[in-house]
């Protein structure tokens, strides 16, 4: 009696199980891809060049927050109904809170995402704090908003922003309030 038929059989459904799954990782990552796209991201988190039609997201540092080359001045003081201040390349923001630095999302190990897990992620946003426990995540990143996705959602995200090429750039720490022209 021979078990080449009961083996190829088996050899079949793993192999049709492989590329199910393989099929949904693609769909998430996708899926990740057009949630990071329409959600705004690349507004803050990419920095902004002049082009020629005006400013606009240099894609070669796609998702790599601000540019740890870019030495700023001190930021304005807020001033009457203007409390709110952006760097040019819309990556560093000064307010009440003090100054904050949009993060390096990109899958880089030392200064990205590279060694977050799904969870750091998905503590991160849901708890609006750091690793979901570190330092409060700063204006203008909207956790408000942003803590309604489903997990489905962010592990999609998380999922894309994994397969993003990585990009070295250490983000300056957010500054004090006190650090604040004019404070």
């Amino acid at each position: 009696m021979t078990r080449f038929p009961f083996y190829l059989a088996l050899a079949g459904a793993m192999l049709s199980t492989a590329v199910a799954r393989q099929a949904d990782a693609e769909e998430k990552v996708a899926r990740g891809k057009y949630l990071v796209t329409t959600s705004g991201c690349h507004d803050c988190h990419t920095p902004w060049k002049v082009g020629p039609k005006g400013p606009e997201p240099d894609m070669s540092r796609a998702l790599s927050g601000h540019p740890a080359d870019v030495n700023l001045p001190p930021a304005p003081k807020a001033s009457g109904p203007w409390i709110v201040s952006a760097s040019a390349t819309n990556t560093a923001w000064s307010g009440p809170w003090g100054v904050s630095f949009t993060a390096n999302l990109t899958p880089d190990a030392e200064t990205g995402l590279g060694k977050w897990s799904f969870k750091n992620f998905k503590d991160t946003i849901r708890t609006g704090r750091h690793m979901g426990r570190g330092r409060p995540i700063l204006p203008p990143m909207p956790i408000p908003m942003y803590k309604n996705f489903s997990d489905a959602d962010l592990e999609a995200i998380f999922s894309y922003l994994q397969t993003i090429p990585a990009i070295t750039n250490k983000v300056p720490e957010p500054l004090p309030p006190s650090e604040v022209a004019g404070k």
